[in-house]
């Protein structure tokens, strides 16, 4: 595994495996992830949540290769989360977020009920999507794919907020790039949908930064610039969210800089 960029804040989150269980329902609102029995999977979130994304990675598929429950999820989420923000390099992105897909996905099979195999698959194949052009992913059948794996997580796991989200992103999307009579009757993407969808997850998660920015953007997706002074309003709620871990933080970072646009 090549060296990966470091966290550009090394050395502001500095959990232990006491102080992550002490905070775990409040840093996995999002995710709804369960608690990790092993202390090897516990180990590789503490370096998660800490901003050590590689090493996060390398040991969550270590505890995996061990039969440790929960592993993978750790593994999914650093990757994804690192590739999204910190990766400089678009091929070494895209890369790592169709790694994630597919071992999201060979997941499904030995886990079906696992809501975060779903997630991660549609995740790491939606931002991939992004990355290679909305229109182009759409064209290759990954708006299906990203639909379904969303659905059937949130079918298993109904408080995923984070599922929500990238749910309602896809609606506002897929009818951003191809308008709504097409997004519909191809895609099943609605506005109305898109906009309760993003409502939902903010009901979930209320102090998501992550999902302020994600309905800011497509509320403007789905309704247009008349909506702008409630998006500012939402990058500025997220800007001003404090950040518990360094995820939290990238979110926040982000939405500042949106508002620097």
């Amino acid at each position: 595994m090549a060296k990966w960029t470091p966290f550009p804040h090394a050395g502001d989150y500095a959990f232990d495996a006491a102080s992550l269980k002490k905070n775990w329902a409040r840093l996995h609102q999002g995710d709804c992830e369960s608690l990790p029995k092993d202390a090897a999977v516990l180990q590789a979130w503490v370096l998660f949540h800490n901003g050590e994304f590689q090493k996060a990675c390398e040991a969550g598929l270590k505890a995996n290769e061990a039969g440790m429950a929960g592993g993978l999820a750790v593994a999914n989420k650093a990757t994804s989360i690192y590739a999204n923000y910190l990766e400089s390099k678009e091929k070494i992105k895209l890369e790592l977020f169709m790694e994630v897909a597919a071992r999201a996905e060979a997941q499904q099979a030995q886990e079906p009920k696992n809501a975060n195999a779903f997630y991660w698959q549609a995740y790491a194949l939606g931002r991939y999507g992004q990355g290679i052009s909305v229109a182009k992913a759409l064209a290759q059948g990954l708006g299906s794919k990203v639909k379904q794996a969303l659905e059937q997580a949130i079918r298993l796991q109904p408080q995923h907020a984070d599922a929500h989200i990238a749910l309602a992103a896809f609606h506002a999307e897929v009818i951003d790039k191809v308008g709504s009579l097409i997004g519909g009757m191809t895609y099943g993407a609605k506005k109305d949908t898109g906009l309760a969808l993003f409502k939902q997850a903010l009901q979930l998660n209320p102090g998501s930064a992550i999902g302020m920015v994600e309905y800011a953007n497509g509320m403007v997706m789905l309704e247009g610039d008349k909506k702008m002074k409630n998006a500012t309003q939402l990058y500025e709620q997220a800007a001003a969210c404090k950040p518990l871990d360094a995820t939290e933080r990238l979110d926040v970072e982000m939405a500042k800089a949106e508002l620097e646009d």
